[in-house]
C-alpha cells in the first residue's frame, strides 16, 4: 500500500494545481473581455454601427423623415445628373495636386534646416511646429483677417512692392490659390515627422559619402533622400487623406464660393446631409469619398516598391 501511496497523493496535488490553473486562466481572459470590453462596444455603437448604417442609406430616399429604398438611384444621380458633385470632385482634386506635394517639399526643407546645429534651435523648432496646434476655426479666423483686400497683411506687403492684391477670398480665380497658400500652415506637422527621420539616419552614412568625394548637394540626393522615402511614404499617404477631407476652411471662411470655387467634396457632403437633409444621398457620397481615398492609396502603396526604400532590404525580398 506504502509503495502506491505516493504516486497518489502526488496525482492529487497535481489535480489541484490544474485546477488552480485553470481558474486563474479563466480569470485572467474574463478580466481580459472585461479591459477591452468598452473599447470593442464602443467601436461597434460608434464606429461600425454607423458604417453599416451609412452604407445602407445610401440605397435609399432619407430626408429625416421615412425610409424609401431605391436602390442604386443615388449613384446614378451622382454621376450623371449633378453638375455639383463633380464641381466639389474637381475643387478637391485641384487642391489635392498642388497642396500635397507643397507641403512636402515645404515641411522637408524646413525639417533639413531645423536638423542643423545652430544657436536656439529649439525655439525655432516650438515656432515651426506651434501653427500645426491651432484649431481650424481659429486658423481660418486668421486667414479671413490676412487675405483680407482691403486690410489683410498679404494684400499690405504686396502694396510695399507696388503690386495691387486682388480680393482673394472674393475672387474665383484666387481663392483656390489662396487656399493652396493657407494650406501651409500646418506644415509643421510633417515637418516634425521629417526631423524624427533625419535625426535617424546613421551618421556613417555621411562619412562614407564625404570619402567618396560627395558635395552637400550628393549627400542629400544619394543619403538623406533614400533613406527619407518610408517618411515621405508617410506623409504622402496622410497628406492625400487629408486633403480630400479639406472642410473647416472651406465652411468658415467661403461656404463654398465664390461661384463653388471652393466646394470641396466633404463641404458638398455636408450640405446635403445638415442643410437639405438628404441623408440618403449624403451616405452615398460618404461611401464614393471612402472609395476614391481607398483607390489613390492603394495606388500610392502599390508605387511604394519602386522609390520607397527600407533599410535592410534585398531587391526582390522582404
Amino acid at each position: 500500500m506504502r509503495e502506491h501511496s505516493l504516486p497518489l497523493i502526488e496525482t492529487g496535488r497535481l489535480a489541484r494545481v490544474r485546477g488552480w490553473l485553470g481558474r486563474d486562466r479563466t480569470q485572467e481572459v474574463l478580466a481580459g473581455y472585461l479591459f477591452v470590453g468598452p473599447a470593442i462596444l464602443g467601436f461597434l455603437i460608434f464606429a461600425l454601427g454607423p458604417l453599416a448604417a451609412s452604407l445602407y442609406l445610401g440605397f435609399t430616399d432619407y430626408d429625416l423623415g421615412e425610409i424609401h429604398f431605391i436602390g442604386l438611384r443615388n449613384y446614378t444621380t451622382m454621376l450623371s445628373e449633378d453638375p455639383l458633385f463633380w464641381q466639389s470632385l474637381k475643387v478637391t482634386f485641384i487642391y489635392t495636386i498642388f497642396s500635397v506635394p507643397l507641403g512636402l517639399a515645404a515641411g522637408f526643407l524646413v525639417a533639413l534646416l531645423l536638423n542643423q546645429r545652430v544657436r536656439l534651435l529649439s525655439v525655432f523648432r516650438t515656432i515651426y511646429y506651434l501653427p500645426a496646434l491651432v484649431g481650424g476655426v481659429a486658423a481660418s479666423m486668421v486667414w479671413l483677417w490676412l487675405f483680407s483686400r482691403d486690410f489683410g497683411l498679404v494684400n499690405f506687403f504686396l502694396s510695399l512692392v507696388g503690386i495691387r492684391g486682388p480680393s482673394w477670398l472674393g475672387s474665383p480665380t484666387w481663392v483656390m490659390p489662396a487656399f493652396i497658400i493657407m494650406s501651409l500652415w500646418g506644415v509643421g506637422g510633417p515637418m516634425l515627422i521629417y526631423l524624427a527621420g533625419l535625426q535617424g539616419i546613421p551618421s556613417e552614412l555621411y562619412d562614407a559619402a564625404k570619402v567618396d568625394g560627395a558635395g552637400p548637394f550628393g549627400r542629400l540626393w544619394h543619403v538623406t533622400i533614400p533613406m527619407m522615402t518610408p517618411v515621405i511614404f508617410f506623409n504622402l499617404v496622410m497628406g492625400i487623406i487629408g486633403t480630400f477631407q479639406v472642410f473647416t476652411q472651406a465652411y468658415v471662411m467661403t461656404s463654398g464660393g465664390p461661384d463653388n470655387a471652393t466646394l470641396f467634396y466633404v463641404l458638398y457632403l455636408y450640405q446635403n446631409g445638415w442643410q437639405y437633409f438628404k441623408m440618403g444621398y449624403a451616405s452615398a457620397l460618404a461611401w464614393v469619398l471612402f472609395l476614391i481615398i481607398l483607390a489613390f492609396t492603394a495606388l500610392v502603396f502599390r508605387s511604394s516598391p519602386v522609390w520607397v526604400y527600407y533599410e535592410g532590404e534585398i531587391r526582390g525580398r522582404n
